[in-house]
């Protein structure tokens, strides 16, 4: 009988969080534990880091464990000290990339060796990526028609909402909320409806004028502020922050809850009715019919889960730049 093989152990001193922090080879892969801010995280950064794992590396990804569940980003922040090759961090970037170290948090986010950030705003962003949406629809609906441009839709979108956009980051960067909430941005830039009808020409009509009301009112009640908020969109504009591509960088779930769903839901019922007539305009009558439609309709799946389950960003470029960071970090691994 052959002898059984050991799995070796290496135990190094630590501070507390020690059962966080173990730096371990379990068997003959080093194993490094990669901490999020929640649940719903998970799944996008398992998804990136399937990529670099090998049958000498594992990463495991989990939220905090702690006594009294508290998550989220400043959970892990106060982590920071404690993190090491072996134990990594995740967050959402929030607006700590384009502050660019104005502030303490924002010099934590970017400077810290062993904490990974977004990029773009957060994780609904990426799985809000424009690109992916006719795909999502085409899954929820089983319908691959195209009769919605997402792509333009929201790089106009984007350029329509930049002038606010630009107020809400420059007051968020000054912690003078009073000036433009958020929930001022969330009401500003939602969506009340989609009018499909050429690509939402009189859906994006009637949010610019909305946005012209509001950017009138905040260059009235802050006329000293007009030259600032302009020097700040030429320094976020380093950052990659254009016109036309503000849907990376806007608060995450307004993007998703308050725009995208908007979008999809609309478009996901028009095709679904496409679909119905198609079967219904057939040769099938009686039960051959109702078979056939009851076969449809069970096929379909929930848009929402279906965004939610969304892997197809991975040709942004703040994707790109998040994934150069891990792979020098896995490159010190070796």
């Amino acid at each position: 009988m052959k002898k059984e093989k050991k799995e070796r152990y290496i135990h190094e001193e630590l501070p507390p969080y020690r059962s966080m922090l173990s730096s371990y080879r379990h068997g003959d892969y080093r194993l490094v534990k990669v901490y999020v801010e929640g649940y719903d995280d998970v799944a996008f950064w398992r998804g990136i880091f399937d990529d670099y794992e090998t049958d000498r590396l594992r990463f495991e990804i989990s939220v905090p464990p702690r006594e009294d569940l508290a998550k989220g980003k400043r959970v892990l922040l106060d982590m920071i000290p404690r993190s090491n090759r072996n134990m990594i961090l995740c967050v959402d970037s929030d607006f700590d990339y384009l502050f660019n170290g104005h502030n303490e948090q924002s010099r934590l986010v970017n400077e810290s060796p062993y904490l990974f950030h977004t990029y773009a705003y957060a994780t609904e962003n990426f799985l809000c990526y424009p690109p992916s949406l006719h795909r999502v629809c085409a899954r929820a609906t089983k319908n691959d028609a195209m009769i919605f441009d997402f792509e333009a839709f929201m790089a106009s979108y984007s350029q329509i909402i930049y002038p606010v956009f630009l107020w809400y980051v420059y007051s968020a960067r000054r912690k003078s909320e009073k000036a433009f909430t958020l929930t001022d941005f969330r009401s500003t830039v939602r969506l009340n409806y989609l009018d499909l009808n050429n690509d939402g020409e009189h859906t994006l009509a009637w949010l610019q004028r909305q946005i012209d009301k509001r950017v009138h009112s905040l260059e009235h009640s802050n006329p000293e502020w007009i030259p600032e908020v302009k020097q700040l969109g030429e320094e976020i504009s380093l950052f990659g922050v254009t016109p036309y591509n503000v849907y990376l960088f806007m608060q995450g779930h307004t993007l998703l809850d308050n725009v995208v769903m908007i979008l999809l839901n609309a478009v996901c019922e028009r095709l679904r009715d496409m679909s119905t007539q198609r079967i219904t305009a057939g040769t099938k009558q009686g039960v051959a019919l109702k078979n056939e439609l009851s076969n449809y309709n069970n096929s379909l799946r929930n848009v929402r889960e279906v965004l939610l389950d969304n892997e197809h960003y991975q040709d942004c470029f703040l994707y790109h730049k998040l994934r150069q960071d891990i792979e020098r970090y896995v490159a010190t691994l070796q």
